[in-house]
């Protein structure tokens, strides 16, 4: 399956994103409110310059403790992105998403932001395509 499908699958195709600056309680305060895992961070709206996921919070109040929640995001987020595009396979996601360690990956055309997909919806994806591969076989075995 292509991203481009699991995109359509998808109910809300909205990338969250918030500009830098941004205090990491703020972004923590719109996670929840939105009840989502990651933020892109992006000064136009467009280009990602970064991503802060729940983890990333975490992480940080464990190391440096409530303080940290007032510093901006581009402090703690993640730079150093793993992008993809509509055109590529949900099983290559799947493996760089586990290779990588990470649940969330931004899609991009032509540098820009299309998208956003989860971990989750990758393994949806993967099981739906897996599903109909029985369904298939199953056909076959039963002469339909």
């Amino acid at each position: 399956m292509l991203v481009s499908q699991i995109l359509k699958t998808k109910p809300d195709d909205k990338v969250v994103t918030t500009k830098p600056g941004l205090a990491i309680s703020e972004a923590a305060a719109m996670l929840a409110e939105k009840r989502i895992g990651t933020l892109v961070i992006s000064a136009d709206g467009k280009t990602p310059d970064g991503i802060l996921s729940e983890r990333d919070i975490v992480r940080e109040l464990g190391r440096q403790g409530a303080g940290c929640l007032q510093q901006a995001v581009e402090s703690i987020m993640t730079t150093k992105l793993v992008t993809c595009s509509r055109d590529d396979r949900s099983d290559a996601i799947l493996q760089k998403m586990t290779d990588g360690r990470f649940r969330h990956m931004p899609v991009l055309e032509d540098g820009e932001l299309v998208g956003l997909i989860s971990l989750g919806d990758v393994v949806k994806a993967q099981l739906q395509e897996l599903s109909m591969e029985k369904q298939a076989l199953e056909g076959m075995i039963m002469g339909h």
